[in-house]
């Protein structure tokens, strides 16, 4: 039996999400406000409403997004201490992200390698960002998550294995309808409540590593 931790980077790694801060900097209000308020009330999918949000942003100025990002992203207390308990317990642990790659594999450098994470691609060769989806939904989830946390977790999932979700908002929902045991905040909370899912609240990662340690399973 394999313990696997599928943890969610943006607003649950990272203090604030990165790609919404990225859209209040630099993309236009009335055309990035419907986008999100279409994801956030699943009016829009998830690969839907960000490909067309970063359809907003200029591609030639990706450096002015990447220092933005990296000056601001706030890492959750506790982060370095859960992947240090995961390592020391054989604890197989990965992101999984609707975040793009330019700028969560830079904000992770030094704590997790590039295998270790999942999350969509992007192409700036053409005038506005075009997003790439290289871990679309399999043939089991038709919700175009953009990045299906609920595919690479079948990808992983050996027989016997156990799945750790950890994440905030409704880009963790399905995997935490599928996890067996999820950590929440913000709105994933919300949405665990009103769909009956069992979670255990959390602030910072140090919340999860106490939980972990007290869980006779993963002890």
């Amino acid at each position: 039996m394999t313990i696997r931790i599928l943890c969610d980077f943006d607003g649950t790694v990272t203090e604030h999400d990165n790609i919404i801060a990225l859209m209040k900097e630099f993309a236009p209000p009335a055309a990035f406000e419907p986008l999100k308020k279409g994801v956030l009330d699943r009016s829009l999918s998830i690969q839907s409403g960000v490909g067309q949000m970063f359809r907003l942003l200029p591609s030639d100025r990706k450096q002015d997004y990447v220092d933005f990002l990296e000056q601001r992203a706030v890492i959750r207390p506790g982060f370095k201490t859960l992947l240090a308990f995961a390592k020391s317990n054989r604890i197989d642990f990965a992101i999984v992200s609707g975040g793009i790659d330019f700028f969560v594999e830079p904000i992770l450098k030094g704590l997790l390698t590039d295998e270790a994470i999942y999350c969509n691609g992007s192409d700036f060769s053409e005038e506005t960002i075009r997003i790439e989806w290289p871990h679309a939904c399999d043939a089991a989830c038709n919700n175009q998550c953009g990045c299906c946390k609920t595919s690479i977790a079948r990808k992983l999932k050996q027989d016997g294995d156990v799945i750790i979700a950890i994440g905030d908002s409704v880009t963790d929902f399905e995997l935490a309808k599928q996890a067996e045991h999820v950590y929440a905040r913000d709105y994933l909370i919300t949405l665990c409540e009103q769909h009956g899912i069992p979670y255990t609240p959390f602030e910072t990662f140090y919340d999860i590593v106490e939980h972990l340690q007290t869980t006779e399973v993963y002890a």
